[in-house]
C-alpha cells in the first residue's frame, strides 16, 4: 500500500526514534539499550510491546538498539508509555550523540577494562547529558575491551580500546628453549634472539596476553589503561581513526577527551560534516593538541550556546 502520512509528520516522529517503514503507514520504534545491556524483565516487556503494538518481531541494530517494526502512527505514544513502565525509552536518531556501543568487557577472557561501566558513564554524561546539543552531524562512540576490535573503535568518531602495555625486564629472561611469551603473543612481537627475549614495540598492540606468561616473571604490565581513536568512520566513505599519542590511565581522562571532542565538533564542525572531515580539515596534530589541552573546556559555556 502507498504511504498517506505527510513528510513533516514522518520527520517529527523520527526525532522521537520512530523510523518510517517504506511504502506503508507504519513505523519502527527504536528502543535504547543504553550501551547494549538489558535485564530479563526489560526483554520481556520488549517482546510484549512487539506483540501488542507492532509486527511481533524485534530487530537488533548495529548500534545495539532494538527496533520494533510495524507500529501505527496513532499507537506511538501508547508504545512509549508502555515501555516507560520498564525504564525503557525510544530515540537514537539525528545530528547528536548516538547510542554508545560496548563489547562485553571483563566477562571476556581477553577483556582489559570494564567496558560496561565506562559505557554507562558515557551514556549518562554524553548521550543523555548532551541530548539537546545540536551537532554538525551524528557522533558515534564505541568502547572496546581489548585490541581484538570486536566493536571496531577505530571506525567510530571516538573509540576507546583497553590497553595493557608490557615491559620486558631482560635480566630476568633465562633464554628458555621454548619461550612461553613467544607462544602466547598473537602479534609475533616477542621472540627469542641470541638466547634472550626481544620485544618489538612497533609490532606490539598492547593486548597484554604476554603479561605473566613468563615462568621467571620477565614480562610485567608497565601501564594499564585506554587508547583513544578519533575521526573514524564507517559507511559509504570509510576512514580509519587515528590514536591519540598517550595511553590514558584513568576513566576521568577518557571522559574529558570525549567531552572535548564533542565541543571541538560543535565549535569548528560545518553543518553536514562528519567528525572525520573536521579532523582532516584541521589536521590531526592540531586536533590532538586541542583534545589534550584545556581551551575547549574553558570555552564550554560559549561553545554550547553557539547557533
Amino acid at each position: 500500500m502507498a504511504c498517506t502520512i505527510k513528510p513533516e509528520e514522518i520527520k517529527r516522529v523520527k526525532a522521537m526514534g520512530f523510523l518510517h517503514n517504506k511504502g506503508t503507514d507504519l513505523f519502527s520504534g527504536r528502543i535504547l539499550t543504553g550501551y547494549g545491556k538489558l535485564t530479563a524483565a526489560q526483554l520481556s516487556v520488549i517482546a510484549e510491546a512487539a506483540e501488542k503494538f507492532g509486527s511481533g518481531e524485534a530487530v537488533f541494530t548495529t548500534r545495539l538498539t532494538v527496533e520494533i517494526p510495524g507500529i501505527p502512527l496513532d499507537q506511538i505514544e501508547a508504545f512509549q508509555a508502555f515501555l516507560a513502565g520498564a525504564g525503557l525509552e525510544t530515540g537514537g536518531t539525528g545530528a547528536r550523540v548516538r547510542p554508545v556501543v560496548s563489547c562485553k568487557g571483563t566477562t571476556c577472557r581477553y577483556g582489559l577494562i570494564d567496558t560496561f561501566a565506562l559505557a554507562q558513564e558515557i551514556h549518562e554524561r554524553f548521550f543523555k547529558g548532551y541530548h539537546q546539543v545540536r551537532l554538525p552531524h551524528k557522533f558515534k562512540i564505541a568502547v572496546g575491551g581489548c585490541p581484538n576490535n570486536c566493536v571496531k573503535p577505530a571506525l567510530n568518531d571516538v573509540g576507546i580500546m583497553g590497553q595493557r602495555v608490557p615491559v620486558l625486564e631482560e635480566e630476568l629472561c633465562r633464554g628458555c628453549r621454548k619461550c612461553a611469551v613467544e607462544a602466547v603473543c598473537p602479534m609475533e612481537a616477542s621472540r627469542p634472539e641470541e638466547g634472550r627475549l626481544r620485544r618489538d614495540a612497533e609490532r606490539c598492540n598492547n593486548c597484554g596476553r604476554c603479561v605473566g606468561a613468563c615462568y621467571f616473571d620477565a614480562v610485567k604490565a608497565r601501564t594499564e589503561g585506554y587508547r583513544i581513536f578519533i575521526g573514524g568512520r564507517w559507511g559509504r566513505k570509510i576512514v580509519l581513526g587515528q590514536p591519540l599519542t598517550p595511553i590514558f590511565t584513568s576513566r576521568e581522562e577518557v571522559l574529558s577527551v570525549i567531552e572535548k571532542a564533542l565541543l571541538l565538533f560543535k565549535d569548528k564542525g560545518r553543518t553536514g560534516e562528519r567528525f572525520s572531515g573536521l579532523i582532516e580539515r584541521l589536521g590531526f596534530e592540531q586536533a590532538e593538541a586541542l583534545l589534550l589541552g584545556d581551551e575547549l573546556l574553558q570555552r564550554k559555556a560559549e561553545i554550547l550556546t553557539k547557533e
